[in-house]
């Protein structure tokens, strides 16, 4: 029995959950599953990652398929390498922002299309759980000649260079594997003279992690950017995770805007460049980002929190952009996957195109629709506390959205309480219309009730 199938990837902790027979095993049911002929594979920069990844090649080639290594890059170089490559499916070895004792994999077929849940993952595993496939003839390994440049090329289609201003922006790769495809699209920045200036911090990557395991999201993970875009005079900061999947955006006073905003800045750009157009959230966080929308005449669409679903609902919409608050950005035009490059050179665009700073273009939508962040509760039965929300909540004839978890809608404050797809948390985000919304008041009150019977 392999645990480490999760809801729409692969994860587990090293040596007991996922090593290089599980690694081999699973990249041989990835070709048998997807009658692949032709796979890309890249990895991060952990020091399981380069054994995992040989490892997997070992079953892919054992399928007879030819593989076409990136080596060292970000998940969004595997999704852009499958599509540009022809490719039928592609594999990333990666835990991203989980602790240094896991790795794991995200997976992708033909088109960089994600995995149906219910029956590509679960056909991968019941083939890798199963006895051995067969080896046959014709595998090889050759490198993917031209993927990085090629992938510059397509992340910089998106701006326009003409609205750039001079810019100095502090990048934090966390020691993960953004550093050197940051060089690549900086390189290419400068030999198109853009007017931008990086300074780099903790760029190299490292896979003993240094300073940390990147991830941005944890609030104490974020004064070591803040204080340095201060300390450098910068106008923006931004930090990756270990893939660099997700970015993460500092104002030049080093205050972190949480994803949500930014998400509701992208819709703009992207309303600014197709007016009328679809834009997809998540919705855990959804008030300031349906208003930004509206405001600009397109429409809005909500969609399951998790890549999966929100890549599904760009394919089925056609939307131009899609936002998650925690800072996954996918793009109609990048194989409707995401990518935390694309983002800081959008906003770095509408800051030179409007002559505002970030704190500017954020400030007045972090007032005018405040919210609490999420919070996470680790709790014996979150089925029951969802349960004691919406008894204590009903009798005030809240809108009731079941799209992803349990949300809440009053006049002038709203809640999502889901569980989450990845850990055993429950998380709650809590959102108002003004200031006035009371949302420590609504937090305190909704923890007490939380954590009620629970023992937590």
């Amino acid at each position: 029995m392999l645990t480490c199938f999760k809801a729409y990837d692969i994860r587990g902790r090293l040596g007991e959950e996922l090593n290089e027979d599980i690694a081999r095993r699973i990249g041989r049911a990835f070709v048998e599953a997807l009658s692949a002929r032709r796979v890309v594979i890249g990895r991060d920069c952990r020091a399981s990652s380069e054994s995992l990844a040989a490892a997997c090649i070992e079953g892919l080639t054992a399928g007879g398929v030819e593989v076409l290594d990136l080596g060292l890059c970000g998940t969004e170089e595997m999704y852009f390498a499958v599509t540009h490559f022809g490719a039928d499916g592609g594999i990333e070895v990666t835990a991203s922002h989980n602790p240094m004792d896991y790795n794991g994999m995200k997976l992708v077929r033909k088109g960089s299309a994600p995995l149906d849940t219910a029956t590509g993952l679960a056909a991968i595993r019941a083939l890798a759980e199963g006895p051995e496939l067969p080896s046959v003839s014709g595998g090889t390994v050759v490198p993917a000649e031209g993927a990085r440049a090629a992938y510059v090329e397509r992340v910089l289609s998106f701006v326009d260079q003409t609205q750039l201003r001079p810019l100095t922006i502090l990048v934090n790769a966390g020691n993960g594997a953004a550093g050197p495809t940051f060089d690549a699209i900086a390189a290419e920045l400068a030999a198109r003279g853009a007017p931008l200036t990086f300074l780099r911090l903790h760029h190299e990557p490292d896979g003993s992690f240094p300073n940390g395991i990147p991830n941005p999201l944890l609030p104490e993970n974020q004064p070591v950017t803040g204080r340095a875009v201060v300390e450098a005079g910068a106008d923006m900061g931004v930090a990756w995770d270990g893939d660099f999947d997700r970015c993460f955006l500092f104002d030049h006073n080093g205050r972190f805007i949480p994803g949500e905003y930014i998400v509701g800045l992208l819709a703009e750009v992207f309303l600014t460049k197709e007016p009328g157009a679809t834009i997809v959230h998540d919705p855990r966080v959804v008030w300031n980002t349906q208003h930004v929308v509206a405001r600009a005449g397109g429409h809005a669409v909500q969609a399951r929190t998790g890549h999966a679903f929100l890549k599904q609902a760009l394919r089925d919409t056609g939307a131009i952009y899609g936002g998650e608050m925690s800072a996954h950005h996918y793009f109609r035009d990048f194989m409707a996957c995401d990518s935390g490059m694309i983002p800081w050179l959008l906003v770095a665009e509408l800051m030179g195109r409007t002559g505002k700073s970030l704190s500017e273009l954020v400030s007045d939508r972090m007032a005018a629709f405040p919210s609490s962040g999420e919070i996470n509760f680790r709790i014996a039965n979150p089925e029951a506390a969802i349960a004691r929300v919406e008894a204590a909540l009903s009798g005030q004839n809240p809108a009731r959205d079941e799209t992803d978890g349990l949300s809440l809608a009053f006049t002038d404050w709203r809640l999502n309480l889901r569980k989450s797809n990845t850990e055993p948390l429950l998380r709650l985000n809590v959102e108002a219309r003004s200031q006035d919304g009371g949302i420590e008041r609504r937090v305190a009150d909704l923890t007490d009730l939380i954590r009620a019977e629970s023992g937590a």
